[in-house]
């Protein structure tokens, strides 16, 4: 099971003014073209798209298509799965009040002896000291150990399309807000149970030169708006635990689904970027809403 995959199509935390935007004079994309998938919900008042994220890109690569410039220029309000909001330390708070357990295992316990000379170098490579490491949570130490991968990568989080997307939009004075508050995201990986943690833990370790086979091959799917591969990679991933699938898919697309119905009702345009994950496969966001009679339309 790749992090590298199971990351991109989960949530990322990222990092707001409020003011009104003219995006309801706007004159809304209509054809279909080929790039990063895109899609809408629409009634006479309200507009609503949803667009699939990678959390983090190589620099310079050119994804907004002139449709989605569109979609983003259009709308009054952005949502993300966490927006930081006007306090950057919620997220560490949120990390020490879940992540940080007394009486835990050494780390180095916690994976298979086969697995142990690659965390034991990846742990080195990242100067991060093993006793903290040690305090945390199976699913905590995972999170902290992927910065390695990401650097491995060449991925960069200032790159990451949520962190682009909240300047364009804290630029133009238009709201920001999230799903999720970034406790309530970790809480969900704070649930698993140990087994599941443990398989995040031992992902992180996969082979550098692997990992990035897997991550270019997904990133080369995005690009083409490929949502059956997204699908097909994510599901071989979260197939390898159920508990992992329902708590961090299942459930929150049910909420989220649940949130955009009920938006529905209100008049304007908005901008939901969720991770691709989310958007693709049997549980997708798309299937949870038309169980609730709303039918998403792929715009790219």
């Amino acid at each position: 099971m790749s992090w590298s995959r199971i990351r991109n199509a989960l949530g990322r935390i990222a990092a707001p003014a409020a003011a009104l935007a003219l995006a309801s004079c706007a004159t809304a994309p209509t054809a279909r073209t080929s790039g990063p998938a895109l899609w809408e919900l629409a009634d006479s008042d309200t507009r609503i798209y949803l667009f699939g994220t990678i959390h983090m890109l190589p620099p310079g690569l050119q994804w907004r298509t002139p449709l989605i410039e569109r979609a983003i220029a259009s709308s009054d309000e952005l949502v993300l799965e966490v927006a930081m909001g006007d306090d950057p330390m919620a997220t560490a708070r949120a990390m020490r009040k879940l992540g940080l357990s007394a009486g835990l295992p050494p780390l180095i316990e916690r994976v298979p002896e086969e697995k142990r000379d690659a965390l034991r170098k990846m742990i080195a490579d990242g100067g991060i000291p093993i006793q903290a490491l040690d305090r945390m949570e199976s699913w905590a130490a995972a999170l902290t150990l992927t910065a390695i991968n990401f650097q491995r990568l060449g991925l960069d989080p200032e790159q990451g399309i949520e962190k682009k997307l909240t300047g364009d939009y804290g630029t133009a004075s238009k709201p920001i807000r999230g799903l999720e508050t970034a406790e309530e995201q970790f809480g969900f990986f704070d649930a698993l149970p140990e087994e599941a943690q443990r398989k995040l833990l031992v992902a992180v370790l996969d082979d550098p030169a692997q990992a990035r086979a897997q991550f270019a091959a997904m990133l080369a799917a995005w690009m083409k708006g490929d949502v059956d591969s997204i699908a097909r990679t994510f599901n071989e991933d979260m197939a390898l635990s159920a508990a992992l699938r329902d708590k961090l898919l299942k459930q929150r697309n049910a909420r989220w689904a649940d949130w955009l119905a009920k938006r529905m009702d209100r008049p304007g345009t908005i901008f939901v970027a969720v991770g691709a994950g989310h958007l693709a496969g049997d549980d997708s966001l798309q299937h949870m809403l038309r169980a609730q009679g709303l039918k998403a339309r792929r715009l790219q």
